[in-house]
């Protein structure tokens, strides 16, 4: 990983009930976001950075998906996307339950600091519903 490549915050997103760190049991193993990549980040008010998943070798945006500081760590340690359920409230790794996997190729920061782009081999679909992506279910229609 080269330029704004990123590496995890062993808080956990801010009031979204996640891990914080040994003191709330998270895996061993697991270990801290690098504090120079950390320190760039821009979160939302729950410690949260979008993270778009790409296709790596199509373009083809496949989904979006939430990570923190430690969600991202493991993504660049595991290569395997990791990401944070808003919803379910816990860290969910890529294909762990369904076996459609995201293999990460690279990570990058944009200039804003304030979204990542996560380019992976896509196996099987991205979205939750079956599709291969999160974006072709409801193309939404354009002014003439």
């Amino acid at each position: 990983m080269t330029g704004n490549a990123l590496p995890s915050n062993p808080t956990g997103p801010r009031s979204s009930g996640a891990p914080s760190g040994a003191a709330s049991g998270a895996p061993s193993g697991f270990g801290r976001l690098d504090p120079a990549i950390a320190a760039r980040l821009k979160r939302d008010a729950d410690g949260l950075v979008p993270a778009i998943a790409q296709q790596y070798d199509t373009g083809e945006v496949l989904m979006l998906g939430w990570m923190d500081d430690e969600a991202l760590h493991r993504t660049l340690t595991t290569g395997r996307c990791t990401y944070w359920s808003r919803s379910r409230r816990e860290y969910w790794v890529k294909g762990d339950t369904s076996g459609h996997v995201q293999h990460v190729k690279s990570v990058a920061l944009d200039c804003d600091a304030d979204t990542l782009l996560v380019k992976v081999d896509q196996v099987g679909a991205a979205c939750h519903t079956g599709d291969r992506t999160c974006f072709d279910a409801d193309v939404l229609p354009l002014a003439k």
